[in-house]
């Protein structure tokens, strides 16, 4: 098993790029983690919940698909890892939701935090001035900007540091990730 992989999240707003980000870090040819609450959301709705973050086990289905894709992302062999949310995020909706953060949650959490699973550095895409809403994605604006900030302030809860990527166009956002880390790997 690879430990030494760099870990490096994306987090912010939804529908401010983090997703086409990834995407283009794909592209690119490093390795990427999606989303693990999108993929639930879908999961659900096919099944016929159309709202499943009402359920008491959202948050809990959402850990534990995070938490297999980290373990599988660890046998890869590759030194850069890039991750579209992480654990930190599910507290932060938890938080959004009105849920308690689960015993599973905060479990998932005191272990990544012990084994110092992710770079400290997260990348917070900043939102674009506008939300796109989606079947999976019904949030507007105003509340969009309420669960930025619950991001920002628990990934500081948390003792990570947030760099800001501000709006731009898709290829120069990611341009400026890489720049960032390529002194450090």
């Amino acid at each position: 098993m690879i430990t030494n992989n760099k870990k490096i999240i994306l987090t912010g707003t939804p529908s401010s790029g983090k997703t086409s980000i990834i995407n283009c870090l794909k592209k690119k040819g490093y390795v990427v983690i999606q989303e693990a609450a999108t993929f639930i959301i879908k999961k659900e709705q096919r099944l016929g919940n159309q709202e499943p973050w009402k359920n008491s086990d959202f948050i809990n289905k959402i850990v534990s698909l995070q938490k297999r894709r980290e373990r599988k992302a660890n046998t890869l062999l590759s030194h850069v890892q890039f991750f579209d949310r992480s654990p930190i995020c599910t507290y932060a909706l938890a938080t959004y939701l009105g849920f308690s953060p689960s015993t599973l949650l905060c479990d998932e959490i005191n272990r990544i935090l012990e084994n110092n699973s992710y770079e400290k550095e997260v990348f917070f895409i900043q939102n674009l001035g506008f939300i796109t809403p989606t079947n999976e994605r019904r949030i507007d604006f105003k509340e969009a900007l309420i669960f930025e900030q619950i991001h920002k302030d628990t990934y500081s809860k948390f003792g990570f540091n947030c760099t800001l990527i501000k709006p731009n166009s898709i290829e120069q956002r990611t341009t400026d990730i890489l720049n960032i880390i390529n002194p450090k790997i």
